[in-house]
């Protein structure tokens, strides 16, 4: 599902605008992304958690060239579902 899609689904569901729905959807996405950039996880009890996770520096490797390239420790956004979403899209 893209964004639009997403848009449109909830456009449909709420019966607002497309462009209230996009502004919803815009905000959403700078709220969780400015919360993460600060350090704070944002949790939606029932559907998640968005939380920011330290991935260790590394040595990786050029595919092209082959050589060695150190990769520096950095912080990486990732979700967590909750366990109710995990049930919901387990069922067959």
């Amino acid at each position: 599902m893209t964004k639009t899609d997403l848009i449109d689904a909830l456009n449909e569901k709420t019966g607002l605008t497309k462009k209230e729905v996009t502004a919803v959807v815009d905000a959403f996405v700078d709220v969780v992304s400015g919360s993460l950039a600060k350090g704070k996880s944002v949790e939606i009890r029932g559907f998640g958690s968005f939380v920011r996770r330290e991935r260790a520096a590394r040595t990786a490797r050029n595919p092209k060239t082959g050589e060695t390239v150190k990769v520096k420790k950095r912080m990486v956004p990732a979700f967590r579902p909750s366990k109710a979403l995990r049930d919901r899209v387990d069922k067959k």
